[in-house]
């Protein structure tokens, strides 16, 4: 986490800095962004994390990895709990909160996902769509190590929604670390094939990325601030996919 304190300072200090004539206003450090997505893609996804992930899912049947997936999932309710609640939208924060408890208790821990079965959806919520909910812009385009893109907005929001999230509480450390490592290579296990059609999608992907992402915060800022009623009956929810 230190990496997206210094990164958003970096940030900071570069981004009144001119750029030039074909830059995008909101990549004021594209440069830099380009090194630390090489180093993310080329070096520690190609060399590490995609070999561990094609390994896990070779060897992890499809029924376990779902329940691992679910698992994770369920902690992350936690953060969309907290985030609903400071973004006032209590009928789904209080939706969010029982579908929590319900996983947690008749889906054995999280393993499964009974609370969309009984029609309470999977929502999306976190720090970085609260403080959009608040007026707060999302400042330069970030690529950081080991996490990937943000904006500074969003890394602010990572490191307090890391805060609330039961998975880096577990103790002892070395047991949270081996439980978050299983967490990376099972995200990175659901992504396996999204690589192959990025680079045979996109002629620059990290532009591709880059605009993509930005677009999917800017639309998911903009649902943080419907009102809570339309918030709730429109129910943007994402499920747990594999």
């Amino acid at each position: 986490m230190r990496s997206l304190t210094t990164s958003v300072l970096i940030a900071s200090l570069v981004g009144g800095c001119a750029s030039g004539p074909n830059s995008d206003p909101r990549d004021p450090i594209e440069p830099l962004n380009r090194a630390v997505y090489s180093f993310n893609n080329d070096l520690l996804d190609q060399v590490l994390l995609k070999p561990l992930a094609e390994v896990y899912n070779h060897v992890v049947p499809d029924p376990v990895s779902e329940r691992v997936s679910c698992f994770f999932s369920n902690l992350g309710d936690v953060v969309v709990t907290g985030n609903d609640l400071l973004q006032l939208k209590f009928s789904q924060g209080l939706q969010d909160g029982i579908r929590f408890v319900y996983n947690t208790t008749f889906g054995l821990g999280g393993l499964f996902d009974v609370a969309t079965v009984w029609g309470l959806p999977k929502h999306n919520a976190d720090f970085g769509q609260t403080l959009g909910y608040w007026g707060v812009g999302p400042g330069p385009y970030l690529v950081l190590p080991l996490v990937g893109p943000r904006t500074a907005r969003d890394a602010v929001g990572l490191v307090t929604d890391s805060s609330l999230n039961l998975l880096y509480q577990i103790d002892p450390v070395a047991t949270r670390n081996k439980v978050v490592a299983l967490s990376i290579v099972d995200t990175r296990s659901n992504l396996l094939g999204a690589g192959n059609v990025l680079q045979e999608a996109a002629l620059d992907p990290y532009l591709f990325v880059r605009d993509a992402y930005l677009q999917r915060r800017e639309n998911l800022v903009r649902d943080a601030q419907q009102p809570a009623d339309d918030a709730v009956d429109g129910a943007t929810s994402e499920k747990v996919t594999k």
